[in-house]
């Protein structure tokens, strides 16, 4: 990368204090929002989120800065909005980010009542930025301190970025052995054909604008924790003063004849997605594993290939997980679209012609066509560089962390997939939990206690799973319930199950039936118990749907006010 600095390109903060010309709109009448609730009003066609808290008036932008949620239809609870769709949150005062998976903030605007009316203004320079990027530093000439970022996800990415924000300025080394910038890997079993500058999370000009070097095509060997350093594949030595672990998993293979064979698929990077794609279209395609990467590629097959078929090794996908009921669900869903399945079993051997995959043969002797074959059944932690290390792994070969995401090593953090931490709403239990959210929440603690802020982790796991077009929302922590309470009705694909264990919500899920999961995931954060009690009852109160307001009607024609 070259050392020249570009001018910067991406959203930039707004300036409170700008006092170039604003546009100015009266949006509501006083009286059109009690306090707790909030409203999408409009401001010069910019869409606009107004809130009201203990009679303060508060106004950003509307639409979430992870996939442009509607702000509106989400919760909000105290001083923060959370979205309907994965559960981001922000400062309704100020738009600043407080969870993820969003990265960017929301534009704020300002707000005046006079005569009973509100009046908001936006400020006509960023009247079309939907989004900015939190204030950040830069490194400082003097400064030595190293911080070296192992692997180029979403943690490292969120722990670079938080150490800029919070105006550390050293050195900071982020090194992956992707031959990308880091990029959004929630889209790849979505959207599989996809260009790489599409998915890009950051461009080259965030870099260098913020004195964050990244290291592509580079993978770590070794690591000294007694000298601190960590060697790499192509001999080179980089040493650090903090470290962070965040390497993640690769898909686990098919342990049977034939696996070598071409068209034999898993699903890692952009062009594992691209080739996919282009190896399905018309194809015969056999999908083995039940997961949600697995789903999610047959849900995106259905219009391309000739043929899909699914190979579960359990009696129904997300067994495990979503459990039974969310699983028929599902498996109709894709049913219906002529994708076949095959539960309870297991392949057994691929056979080829022509060193091309021809036939896949089940445990039970059954032989299936296949052109291709994807496989999806499982992760491996990406850690046998730090065998011979001091850094300790647990039996399935991922790192310990505590509250703090310190390894047993001082000075040495892990993040993401490969990380077994405390869960706060699991009290504390040790869990791994390999979502995209958690993994953004782990580099931003990470990052915080590098900078000896103590700060411990406390998110709220969400993720979402997308099945023809719709969208299954989870929150929580659902490992060993023991009862399900719906609501709705899941022959009508609109529903809000309801995990339960020792008389307590632990986990939802949802579809067609926002903000529910959103909601539950605004009272996990707030430490607030949901009892089975509450789950079962018709009175859905506590869930706080109906904080969303509509202005009067006799300001629809209202002009607007320019100075």
């Amino acid at each position: 990368m070259s050392a020249t600095k570009p001018p910067r390109e991406e959203f930039p903060e707004s300036d409170p204090e700008d006092t170039s010309e604003e546009l100015t709109e009266v949006v509501c009448l006083e009286s059109d929002l009690q306090d707790g609730q909030m409203m999408e009003v409009e401001v010069g066609q910019h869409s606009v989120l107004l809130s009201r808290t203990e009679g303060e008036y508060s106004a950003i932008g509307n639409q979430c800065t992870h996939y442009g949620a509607p702000l509106s239809q989400g919760v909000i609870s105290g001083n923060t909005v959370r979205c309907p769709w994965h559960g981001a949150c922000f400062n309704i005062h100020t738009g600043d980010l407080e969870e993820y998976p969003g990265m960017d903030c929301l534009p704020c605007h300002k707000v005046k009542i006079q005569n009973n009316k509100v009046y908001v203004s936006v400020n006509k320079k960023t009247l079309k930025q939907e989004k900015r990027v939190k204030r950040m530093g830069a490194a400082v000439a003097g400064v030595t301190h190293t911080v070296l970022l192992l692997g180029g996800g979403a943690a490292s990415l969120i722990c670079a970025e938080t150490l800029r924000q919070e105006n550390f300025g050293g050195r900071i080394i982020m090194v992956t052995r992707d031959d990308l910038l880091p990029y959004d890997k929630t889209r790849l079993s979505k959207v599989m054909n996809v260009e790489n500058d599409s998915i890009l999370l950051r461009r080259s000009e965030f870099f260098y604008q913020h004195d964050i070097e990244v290291w592509l095509r580079k993978e770590a060997v070794s690591v000294d924790t007694d000298m601190k350093t960590v060697a790499f594949e192509d001999g080179s030595v980089q040493s650090y003063d903090h470290l962070l672990i965040s390497t993640g998993c690769r898909a686990k293979g098919l342990d049977v004849p034939g696996t070598k064979l071409d068209n034999v698929r898993m699903l890692e990077t952009p062009e594992d997605a691209r080739h996919i794609h282009t190896a399905c279209l018309g194809s015969d395609v056999v999908l083995v594993g039940t997961s949600f990467v697995g789903m999610e590629v047959a849900s995106y097959l259905v219009d391309k290939a000739s043929s899909v078929t699914v190979i579960g090794s359990s009696e129904l996908p997300y067994q495990n997980t979503l459990g039974r009921e969310i699983g028929k669900v599902s498996m109709m869903m894709l049913t219906e679209q002529n994708v076949k399945f095959y539960m309870n079993e297991n392949v057994t051997e691929i056979k080829g012609v022509d060193g091309k995959v021809k036939e896949v043969v089940l445990k039970s002797g059954k032989v299936i066509p296949a052109d291709v074959l994807i496989v999806g059944i499982g992760i491996k932690p990406n850690s046998e560089f730090l065998r011979g290390s001091k850094i300790l792994t647990d039996s399935k070969n991922f790192v310990p962390v505590d509250r703090y995401m310190r390894t047993n090593v001082p000075g040495v953090f892990c993040g993401g997939d490969l990380a077994t931490f405390p869960l706060a709403m699991a009290k504390n239990r040790p869990v791994n939990i390999g979502h995209w959210q958690m993994a953004q929440a782990h580099g931003r603690i990470a990052a915080l206690n590098m900078l000896d802020k103590q700060i411990e982790l406390s998110s709220v796991p969400f993720y979402w799973t997308v099945l023809l077009g719709k969208t299954i929302r989870y929150t929580g922590f659902g490992e060993g319930y023991t009862d399900i309470v719906m609501k709705g009705a899941l022959e009508d694909r609109k529903f809000l199950a309801l995990y339960i264990k020792n008389d307590e919500v632990v986990a939802a899920a949802s579809l067609n039936y926002d903000p529910a999961a959103s909601a539950v995931a605004e009272r996990f954060a707030a430490g607030k118990v949901i009892t089975k009690k509450e789950a079962e009852s018709d009175d859905l109160s506590w869930l706080q749907l109906s904080k969303t307001r509509l202005p009067s009607s006799l300001l629809l024609d209202t002009s607007a006010v320019r100075r």
